[in-house]
């Protein structure tokens, strides 16, 4: 287990679940990864679920407001410290992205902005205030990789290594599989959407760390979830499964080692 005291910037550094039921999602989650959790009262925006292990902080869920997300299935997002949301979104928009959500002040918890990328792709930065992030990683439950999906390879290479400073890796051969590197640490990847998944748009994609995929497979099946992806070996790093909460959020988890 890693303590997490304070994220770097270009790090992810917060991963949160819009789902469509709450109370559901609390129940699934906290059975599947052993979660605790506590909720903080939004006013009329409802109620602000942040997951916790072992006591430091892993993840959170909200109910998304209807008039404000239509059409928004329930999904996992991921947020990227920045030094300012400000300048992150200005860069954005420079460089062929977008301001889905300007930036704003979380009262004096941090600021954000919720953002999207040439090829569509949506994310959020944050500028961290009395609210550092994710304080835990390492262990079974945790975060452990953030993965873009892509029709654009080459235009969303540009735009993350212009806007987080992010270095690349290629796999070999080069192109199916790229490494993002923060400070030169590997952080995520990103692959080209595959025509056998049907009509996907260009979005963000977080792997959870398991200490026994077949056993989070089942346990996750049994309290409602769907396989999308089977157990499946990547060599030289783990097996990973791909998987869709009871409300249809997408996720998918690793076990290191495994092959």
């Amino acid at each position: 287990m890693a303590i997490i005291e304070q994220h770097k910037n270009g790090e992810f550094c917060w991963f949160e679940l819009g789902t469509s039921d709450q109370a559901a999602a609390k129940t699934f989650y906290t059975g599947l990864f052993g979660w605790s959790f506590n909720d903080f009262p939004m006013g009329p925006e409802g109620v602000y679920t942040i997951f916790k292990l072992q006591d430091r902080d892993a993840a959170a869920c909200y109910t998304p407001h209807p008039e404000h997300h239509k059409g928004v299935p329930p999904h996992w997002a991921v947020y990227v410290q920045v030094e300012s949301a400000d300048a992150a979104a200005a860069k954005t928009t420079e460089s062929g992205g977008k301001a889905v959500v300007p930036p704003f002040d979380v009262f004096d918890l941090g600021r954000m902005a919720v953002l999207q990328d040439p090829t569509g792709a949506v994310f959020q930065v944050w500028q961290p205030k009395k609210n550092k992030g994710t304080g835990i990683t390492g262990v079974n439950g945790t975060v452990c990789w953030g993965e873009l999906r892509t029709n654009n390879t080459a235009m969303a290479t540009a735009f993350y290594t212009g806007l987080f400073g992010w270095k690349t890796k290629d796999s070999t051969p080069p192109g199916e599989y790229t490494e993002w590197l923060n400070s030169g640490q590997p952080i995520g990847g990103m692959m080209t959407i595959q025509a056998e998944w049907g009509p996907v748009p260009p979005h963000w994609a977080i792997y959870f760390q398991v200490d026994d995929i077949d056993a989070t497979i089942a346990k996750a099946k049994a309290s409602g979830a769907k396989v999308e992806i089977p157990a499946t070996p990547i060599p030289n790093t783990g097996t990973f499964a791909g998987l869709s909460d009871p409300q249809g959020a997408h996720f998918l988890v690793i076990q290191l080692g495994k092959m």
